[in-house]
């Protein structure tokens, strides 16, 4: 059974146990999920609701057309919740293979590389998702129901958990990539989704708050 399938209470428990896998890479997939699922409520809220006949059209349009992309974001992260573990479950069979001749060390050294590069890449695309739900929230938050504001703000902290969430497992594999210029690419990408989410995330939660009063 995949583990997007699985009720709540057996995901935790899994995600508790001592196997590896889900975590913190499948984990951070999924509170981005719930990040983008809470915005998309708040979109359920207002849209052609009483409350909609006082957003500008403008903002109407945005915020349907945003509500359909994070609805394709929220699928993308389900899929990852169980891609991640996957991909790291391939790195570590690659340590399994034999190397007793230097072909077959050869093949094992590459086969541990391109595991590595397959578990950053699973949580990096993940990052880049969670991403997607902070800038896809403006709209909600200036122009959400008021009474689900709150819930515009959880989302943004648990979308921007699963950019950071995420990155802690594309750091921790990169430190096992011989290939520099890849690493460095790599690196880029990091630096630029955590501190552009540390922005996007800080203008959301102010939005929040002063619409809180």
């Amino acid at each position: 059974m995949l583990l997007v399938d699985k009720t709540v209470k057996e995901y935790v428990s899994e995600a508790m146990s001592g196997d590896p896998t889900p975590g913190g890479g499948s984990v951070a997939a999924l509170v981005g999920s719930l990040g983008g699922a809470l915005t998309n409520m708040v979109g359920n809220l207002t849209i052609g609701k009483k409350v909609y006949e006082d957003v500008p059209p403008e903002m109407k349009e945005k915020m349907e057309e945003n509500f359909k992309k994070i609805e394709k974001v929220v699928e993308e992260l389900n899929l990852i919740i169980d891609r991640d573990a996957s991909a790291f479950d391939k790195a570590m069979d690659a340590f399994k293979l034999p190397k007793t001749t230097d072909e077959e060390k050869k093949i094992r050294s590459q086969a541990i590389q391109e595991g590595y590069k397959a578990a950053l890449e699973v949580p990096l695309a993940c990052a880049q998702e969670c991403f997607k739900i902070l800038e896809l929230q403006d709209v909600f938050a200036h122009y959400g129901n008021i009474g689900a504001i709150t819930d515009v703000g959880v989302g943004t902290l648990l979308a921007y958990a699963g950019i950071e969430g995420a990155l802690f497992n594309v750091i921790i594999n990169l430190k096992s990539i011989k290939d520099e210029d890849y690493a460095k690419k790599v690196n880029e990408k990091v630096d630029a989704l955590m501190a552009n989410g540390k922005t996007l995330r800080d203008e959301m939660l102010k939005v929040v708050y002063s619409r809180l009063g």
